[in-house]
Formats: C-alpha cells, structure tokens, sequence
C-alpha cells in the first residue's frame, strides 16, 4: 500500500475556535508543523492553509481548510485536485466523541459518525475511502450537550490527556506516512505503560 502524501486537519477557523475540542484535527496538525519547523501560508485556490515538509523520507502536504467545519470537503476535495493525490494516500485527522480523552486511534473507510467535516468530504467524493485520525475528545453524555461539548474547550486535565494523544499519534505517524499502516496501528492502538 503507498504511503501519505497529503494530511487534513479538520477544525474551525479563528482565534476563538483555537482551543475547542472541535478542532483537535488543528491541534494534531499544529503540533507536527511545529515540530517539523514548517509555517502554514493562505491559499486560497485550495480555501485553507498549507504547508510542505519532508517527514520520515516522504515530501508530505498539509491542510488546515479554512472552510467552517461543515465545509471541510471542499477544501480537501480541492487539494486532491490540485496535488493529484488519490484519497486513500490522504490522512484526514478530527475530533472523535466515541473515544475518551488520551486516545487517539486510525482507521481506513467507514461512515462519517456524525462528525460534520467527514459528512462534507464523503459528500464530496461520493466515498469514504481514506485513512482518518481519529483524536478522543470524549461524550458529554447526553446528545443534546454535543454541540456545546464539542464547540467548548476541555478542563487542564482533558487538554492534557488530548495532547498526550497528539504526540502518540505524532510517534506512529511515520509508519503510516510510508504505508505501514497495520504496523501505525499497533503501535499507536497498544496501550502504553503510564
């Protein structure tokens, strides 16, 4: 199977969004950037923010859409386009209500489990075909609390356990990037000693 070419991190764009659990995709994606020492720069042809960098031995786009989250889809549907990558060389990182804070889990194909910027991009591409990075955020327990939930930003504690998540994900992204996703999975699924 090839490897990553391009990685999405979904979120809503603007200051006031930046630390609400819905944009977990945002963070995940921050964080790498960061890491790497890469900037994100405007382009507009592609409605979001990019940047370019080599990791692990592979030239790897990013994608923070600056579409609304509902609107993910036409961002990343734009940058497959312009890049010419096939969705399955695509890692589409969000938000998972199913999943507590501090786990972080990938999978490949499936439905979009009510998370809005998955909805728009099957939409879009008619599929689900494509690796996702799915970051815990945990369920207020109640689905009417979801939307404030989600839009809301966690407690130290949660935000903590997020970012822990994100650096895990972070340590197994390079399997993934050249196509081990099998062993990707492994390791990030495998529960660590505390």
């Amino acid at each position: 199977m090839a490897g990553l070419r391009l990685i999405v991190g979904l979120g809503n764009p603007g200051a006031e969004h930046a630390r609400t659990r819905h944009n977990a995709g945002f963070w995940f994606i921050d964080a790498l950037a960061q890491q790497a020492g890469v900037r994100f720069g405007l382009e507009s042809k592609l409605f979001g923010e990019t940047a370019k960098l080599e990791f692990a031995g592979q030239a790897l786009w990013l994608l923070k859409p600056a579409t609304f989250m509902n609107l993910s889809g036409k961002s990343i549907a734009a940058a497959l386009r312009y890049w010419k990558i096939e969705p399955d060389d695509m890692l589409v990182v969000h938000d998972e209500l199913d999943l507590s804070p501090g786990v972080a889990r990938l999978k490949f194909d499936g439905g979009h489990g009510g998370q809005n910027g998955l909805r728009d991009t099957i939409r879009l591409l008619g599929h689900g075909q494509f690796h996702r990075l799915r970051i815990g955020i945990g369920h207020p327990g109640h689905k009417d609390k979801v939307t404030s939930w989600v839009l809301g930003r966690p407690g130290s504690a949660d935000e903590a356990l997020i970012l822990r998540a994100i650096g895990d994900a972070i340590d197994a992204l390079p399997l993934a990037v050249q196509g081990n996703y099998q062993d990707a999975m492994t390791r990030l699924h495998t529960p660590r000693p505390q």
